[in-house]
């Protein structure tokens, strides 16, 4: 059954007949096994390619959110290692030195080296990444590690392809522009994809020649940290990349308002990312990159392929436990097809196999934390005291780990609160509209932009909703699909640009 596999891929091939069936065969033939990790031995301070205990002396512990259990505990860095590894960066990029000196393509070529390693190790990191993030071992090595060494490709590709263009001027005189790196970059990146973010932020600062001071989340330092194993192997110079496990408040903070970093991209809550730019305000005016996450309308009219759009938001919202800034979150469904799209969402929601992350049949593993799962619990709760109607889930099904079943409301009404905020967690809203002017404005009545969908067999619909809706990306008949296109996104009428060649 499709409905056993947690890969996304494996998706576009539903309404193909028999080559459905070639393709779960396929699959079941070629499935990876997880490795079994008895410990973790990288656990220290990743600074000029060299392991260090934090200055401090402090460690903190992360856990396994399947069971809630230990599994080890990390070095703790705080601004007192922030400087020592902005140290070695500023060093790395000084005038004269390896990396500054270093030919473009070599770099690509370090970038392509380093995803050739991460292909090698894939099955460690992809089980070292459903051990400590809760998600699904299939999805860790077919969806996550996938991306994360495309992504390194792709950017390793970019690495000589960056230039500069000859102005016309009038005299005899020569004008040109030329692209350089910005310098030392410091990255804060989040819990729910730890390696796919590491790379979307490495890749680009990397192949234009910048160096980095990388702060993984808490929650999920581990692959991130072995990627420091993978970085020195590929034959970076010490300095280009160091890699700071440790706590927002202290060592986000610091990377925040150092003077001696020149740039920071983040990854997180809208909260963190207001006060990480104004920390960059109030220290050297370094230029900042938020993504902060997403309310995503997903639009399906009447005259929708039924099947594939129920399929389509499903996966939309549920796929890695919800826990995606581009979850399809505010479902809008035309009134002549609203209760039937809810009759079958709630029946396919309810199909949805929630356990454990190494069971090859589960879709669905737990959150990432006993905090974000009550947080999730308490979003629930509030769709039921105002008014929404609960049609499935809505509890813990498990005693042991942090688990939450598959989640849907109906009758959901804008002015609610998980019509409002971001949840980040497995729980579907579904609501009804009429026009496609109607659509449009709620569909915009948001402080987010960052991704929308629309689902129609008449393409001037799409067209006009894609060309209306303030969202980066807007996809057609389908719900999460990332190649390496430009991606956009808006907060409060902002634009912003990550990804592809608009990164660099």
């Amino acid at each position: 059954s499709l409905n056993t596999l947690n890969v996304l891929a494996i998706i576009r091939f539903i309404h193909l007949g028999k080559e459905t069936l070639h393709a779960v065969t396929h699959f079941h033939q070629r499935r990876p096994n997880p490795q079994n990790i008895h410990s973790v031995n990288i656990k220290r301070i990743f600074i000029n390619n060299e392991w260090y205990d934090s200055v401090s002396g402090k460690t903190f512990s992360t856990y396994n959110p399947a069971t809630g259990e230990k599994i080890c505990d990390v070095q703790e860095a705080d601004k007192a290692d922030v400087d020592k590894a902005v140290q070695a960066a500023r060093s790395a990029f000084s005038l004269g030195s390896e990396w500054r000196r270093m030919d473009s393509s070599e770099r690509g070529r370090l970038l392509s080296k380093l995803a050739d390693l991460v292909e090698r190790d894939r099955l460690y990191l992809a089980t070292l990444e459903s051990l400590n993030g809760g998600k699904p071992f299939l999805s860790s090595f077919f969806v996550d590690l996938q991306g994360t060494i495309k992504t390194l490709r792709y950017f390793a590709g970019w690495a000589d392809k960056i230039h500069g263009t000859s102005i016309p001027t009038d005299g005899g005189y020569l004008s040109f522009t030329r692209h350089e790196p910005i310098g030392v970059c410091g990255q804060i990146i989040p819990w729910n994809f730890p390696l796919m973010m590491m790379a979307w932020k490495l890749g680009p600062a990397l192949c234009c020649g910048n160096t980095v001071v990388l702060k993984p989340a808490e929650q999920t330092p581990l692959t991130c940290l072995y990627m420091g194993a993978l970085i020195k192997e590929a034959g970076f110079p010490p300095g280009v990349v160091n890699i700071l496990p440790g706590f927002g408040p202290t060592a986000g903070a610091s990377i925040a308002s150092h003077m001696g970093i020149d740039k920071v991209a983040f990854t997180g809550s809208t909260e963190v990312g207001k006060l990480i730019q104004e920390a960059a305000g109030k220290s050297n005016l370094k230029r900042v990159m938020l993504e902060l996450g997403g309310k995503n309308p997903n639009i399906i009219f009447a005259d929708a392929d039924l099947d594939l759009a129920v399929e389509q938001a499903h996966q939309g919202v549920f796929f890695n436990s919800g826990q995606c800034c581009t979850a399809g979150s505010r479902i809008f469904v035309e009134e002549p097809i609203y209760e039937e799209f809810v009759r079958r969402s709630v029946e396919r929601a309810k199909r949805r196999i929630v356990g454990s992350p190494f069971d090859p049949t589960t879709e669905q593993g737990p959150q990432i934390s006993l905090e974000q799962q009550r947080r999730v619990l308490e979003f629930i709760e509030s769709g039921i005291k105002e008014g929404a109607k609960l049609e499935c889930g809505g509890k813990a099904p498990f005693s042991k780990g942090y688990y939450i079943q598959p989640t849907v409301f109906s009758n959901v009404q804008d002015h609610m609160r998980i019509a409002k905020e971001e949840i980040f967690g497995p729980v579907q809203q579904i609501m009804k509209f009429k026009t496609i002017e109607e659509v449009i404005e709620r569909a915009n009545n948001t402080e987010y932009g960052l991704t929308a969908a629309v689902f129609t067999n008449d393409i001037s619909k799409a067209m006009a909703i894609s060309t209306a809706v303030q969202a980066g990306t807007v996809w057609y008949v389908i719900f999460t699909e990332h190649s390496y296109q430009p991606y956009h996104l808006y907060y409060n009428r902002h634009k912003i640009k990550t990804m592809s060649s608009y990164a660099a």
